[in-house]
């Protein structure tokens, strides 16, 4: 507990956990919030550039809207999920695992066949992997076991 109030954890007295968040958890928070921010903002990247390819060329419009509604879709689930770790309960570390492997598959995936997969995963497959890695790592301890199944 912090020592500026009693029973106080998040700044406010009376907050029901009595527990402050972990650090490893602040961690994973922090790389979900990075990770969401990077799709996001490669997703607005590849928006105008798709736009821009499809204007001049003629090509296909649902190809760059498909690649952009998961580069979007992606960026926040994963700001959601991070935002939900105060709160969250078994289903949001569960959310938040399932995720960082399938950003470690799509790297892993990316770096074998040597395209732009990773592209979808934070702008390029050895960053995905890195911070693919680092949350799921981070989700498997037993403190984010005690902290995703406290008392509420």
């Amino acid at each position: 507990m912090r020592s500026g109030a009693p029973n106080s954890s998040c700044g406010y007295p009376g907050h029901p956990t009595g527990m402050d968040m972990p650090a490893l958890m602040r961690g994973a928070r922090v790389l979900l919030f990075v990770v969401g921010g990077l799709q996001l903002t490669v997703g607005v990247l590849v928006a105008g550039l798709f736009a821009g390819l499809v204007a001049n060329a003629g090509g296909s419009i649902a190809d760059a809207v498909a690649v952009v509604s998961v580069l979007l879709g992606l960026g926040a689930l994963s700001i959601i999920l991070g935002t939900k770790f105060a709160t969250g309960g078994g289903g949001v570390r569960v959310t938040t695992m399932v995720y960082a492997s399938l950003m470690i598959v799509a790297c892993l995936g990316s770096l074998g066949l040597g395209d732009g997969f990773g592209l979808i995963f934070t702008g390029g497959p050895v960053i995905g992997l890195a911070c693919g890695g680092f949350i799921l790592a981070l989700m498997v301890t037993a403190q984010a076991g005690a902290w995703f199944h406290r008392p509420r």
